[in-house]
């Protein structure tokens, strides 16, 4: 069993593989932390999903750009693909299903992977509905897999007043489901106004503050 120091050090390790493109050590350092006994679904969160998430942190702010997000997304799948296998059941508490999607009229998505890769990392299972989804698709694929949650995002403010019309739809088929809403217009106010549940600032945030609706939803 590794030392708190040495674990450390792997997290460490793999946030920086990531955010570095690096995906050869995303690798090796991902087969030293189950080497070396650190639990699978912290290193995946801690590690992984962090570095995922200050990538996200630098194509906001123009460091990075397509190019390096997809280099940056190899070398977390690199890493993922390892210790996905052994992340413990119980270790993500709430794991379920997810549909998400970016409003119709709105073409931006590269929130919306961020989102979906944090899912993904945390065990979900994603339904991806893609980029400009018609409205009333989020009510249809939601009933078509009886996901938990629906996530919209939107980065327009044109689409995003879309959205508490999307949130009618699934509500009519289904009172029950959690909903997420999210993208660069929205506040948590704006969000909760249109009649979603939740709101993540960004993608490091939504899998906690998903889990969190969810448990408050299903009155656990």
């Amino acid at each position: 069993m590794a030392s708190e120091e040495r674990t450390q050090e792997l997290i460490k390790g793999l946030y920086d593989a990531v955010v570095a493109m690096d995906e050869e050590q995303a690798a090796e350092l991902s087969q030293m932390v189950l080497r070396e006994g650190v639990d699978a679904y912290y290193a995946v969160m801690n590690g992984l999903a962090a570095g995922m998430d200050k990538v996200g942190r630098l194509y906001a702010e123009q460091e990075y750009f397509v190019p390096e997000l997809l280099l940056c997304s190899d070398a977390l799948y690199a890493g993922l693909g390892i210790l996905k296998p052994h992340i413990k059941t119980e270790a993500a508490h709430i794991k379920g299903q997810i549909v998400i999607g970016v409003a119709e009229g709105d073409v931006h998505d590269i929130g919306k992977n961020l989102v979906k890769i944090m899912f993904e990392a945390a065990g979900w299972t994603v339904h991806d509905l893609g980029k400009d989804v018609k409205l009333e698709k989020f009510a249809e694929e939601q009933q078509r897999t009886k996901a938990d949650v629906v996530a919209i995002s939107a980065l327009m403010t044109t689409s995003m007043l879309a959205i508490p019309q999307a949130i009618k739809m699934i509500r009519e088929r289904d009172p029950k489901v959690a909903i997420l809403a999210g993208g660069a217009p929205l506040t948590r106010d704006i969000a909760t106004g249109y009649g979603a549940d939740g709101y993540a600032r960004n993608a490091g945030d939504v899998v906690q503050e998903a889990i969190k609706v969810l448990s408050r939803v299903r009155g656990d």
